[in-house]
């Protein structure tokens, strides 16, 4: 069976190469032979970063070049780039497989029995759209789905820029002047809404109103009938999908606001994705390959927002001796949404910066999430310690301090050094404050659903497992300063997600040398 050949092959691969170590490497590649043989799909939590360096990837990669059958590899182009360049290269000398790889946005034709990489974009573009691209039966792997539910969203977000409504003039010359109307309509109402840090704000009814008023009179969506009129016109397209999406249930609909520029765009995307995701599964097994996907093995709320039903779930857990972390996580410190919070934990980061000053460490990261208090801290840092500190940058110092959002450090972790020092000043929930965030809970109240355990504390556990994995590697510290872990029912929640770890109360420069006097959780 091909399960016994990649295995042998496999461990005679590693062993020879001296690979970096990671345990579940012979266990995965068997459960993605299983289910190459069976045509078995499958959900797997590798429990290791999903990022550009993913160490999982030839686990996946011998039993799909040692198949005879064709495949589908979906991952992003820079993952793309990093197996063609050296892990596909390396496999195929070892294993000497005569196994045709390609790349490309669809299938090569009935004959080929190769390899296909595509990214996803285009293979969901293909799925969502029934584009034929690709051919249904053939067993498809998607590596680093922790992200498959924003790309999903992305690819199904209509947008209308500010060109779009000269277009439409263009093409409604007759209406010019309506059109212009509800152009300035809108633009008055956007502009009055109070300024927020994300820039944007959900469409409230009465602009969702001018809208309607608009299409009521310029015919670009619906018949007398309510039938869809198709256009041929591709400058038109973008106000027919969005005209098309008014006339649904739940969905999102939000205004990007360019203040300096005086300009505005309208955004439309589904509130969940579950539902159009159910034929997408249905057409060609599937394996799934992310890193922390959910807290439990069977993945029911992943599952539940990606609309996965029959399927084979494995999660791996974090290896205890190689990939533990030191965890300081004070008490006592005030909440997040009080006023003393600030004060208190820029009083506690410099105690941390102060112990790594003395231990001459490497690079320490500051990750706040609240847009402001980010600003704030790193200027005030900067301010005392100069130009080691930087803000959302990648060209830094040695001992270089990094001040942060979660989104640019999840973007560019791949290419920083691992921080020997992770400081976070508030778990990473989604802030309500957002109206996409707060757009999202609405569906979910509708729905008469718990949006916290099903939608907030998810994306935050989500979101702090990728973001703490690259301290793993360096068996650093993460200093975690929001009490709420300690005094909320969720805490211990937080605490399992961040295993294996080893807890830390003290701060100064032996923090960063040994682990006496710690307790442990596995």
């Amino acid at each position: 069976m091909i399960e016994v050949e990649v295995h042998q092959q496999l461990r005679a691969f590693l062993r020879e190469q001296g690979e970096p170590y990671w345990p579940h490497h012979l266990t995965m590649a068997r459960l993605v032979a299983r289910a190459l043989r069976l045509g078995r799909s499958a959900l797997i939590q590798a429990g290791a970063p999903s990022g550009y360096h993913g160490r999982y990837r030839l686990s996946y990669l011998m039993p799909l070049l040692i198949w005879q059958e064709p495949a589908v590899l979906v991952v992003s182009e820079a993952v793309q780039q990093r197996l063609l360049m050296v892990e596909i290269p390396r496999l195929r000398q070892w294993i000497v497989t005569e196994k045709p790889i390609q790349t490309g946005d669809r299938w090569l034709g009935s004959e080929f029995r190769g390899l296909l990489l595509t990214t996803p974009q285009a293979w969901l573009s293909d799925r969502l759209r029934h584009e034929g691209r690709f051919p249904s039966e053939v067993l498809t792997v998607i590596d680093g789905v922790d992200d498959l539910e924003e790309w999903t969203r992305s690819l199904l977000t209509v947008t209308l820029r500010p060109q779009d409504w000269d277009v439409l003039m263009q093409q409604y010359p007759e209406q010019a002047d309506f059109i212009r109307d509800k152009r300035v309509q809108l633009t008055r109402s956007v502009f009055q809404h109070p300024v927020n840090p994300y820039d944007r704000y959900l469409l409230e009814s009465s602009e969702q109103a001018v809208l309607q008023d608009l299409y009521e009179v310029v015919p670009l969506v619906t018949s007398e009938e309510g039938s869809s009129i198709a256009f041929n016109n591709l400058l038109l397209q973008p106000w027919q999908k969005f005209g098309q999406q008014l006339l649904q249930q739940d969905q999102l609909f939000w205004i990007e606001v360019a203040r300096q520029q005086g300009q505005f765009s309208l955004h439309s995307a589904p509130a969940e994705v579950a539902t159009m995701m159910q034929s997408v599964w249905e057409r060609q097994p599937v394996v799934l390959i992310g890193g922390a996907l959910d807290m439990e093995t069977e993945a029911p709320t992943f599952r539940q927002r990606l609309g996965l039903t029959d399927l084979t779930c494995v999660k791996f857990s974090p290896d205890r001796q190689h990939e533990l972390i030191q965890l300081y996580l004070p008490d006592g410190l005030p909440m997040p949404n009080t006023p003393q919070f600030q004060p208190v934990v820029l009083q506690e980061v410099r105690a941390l910066l102060n112990a790594t000053n003395t231990a001459n460490q490497g690079l320490t990261v500051l990750l706040v999430g609240d847009v402001p208090l980010k600003g704030q801290m790193g200027s005030i840092l900067a301010a005392e310690l100069g130009s080691r500190v930087q803000v959302e940058k990648t060209c830094l110092d040695e001992n270089g301090i990094l001040v942060t959002g979660w989104d640019f450090w999840r973007q560019h972790q791949a290419v920083l050094p691992a921080p020997n020092l992770l400081i976070i000043a508030t778990l990473p929930l989604p802030s309500l404050e957002d109206p996409l965030v707060a757009g999202r809970v609405a569906h979910y109240k509708r729905a008469r659903q718990d949006w916290f355990r099903l939608y907030l504390l998810p994306e935050a556990l989500s979101e702090l497992q990728r973001a703490i994995a690259p301290v793993r590697e360096s068996q650093g510290v993460v200093a975690l300063l929001d009490n709420r872990v300690n005094h909320r029912t969720y805490g211990q929640q937080v605490l399992v997600a961040m295993s294996p770890l080893a807890r830390i109360n003290y701060v100064d420069a032996s923090l960063f040398a040994h682990f006496e006097g710690l307790s442990t959780i596995d």
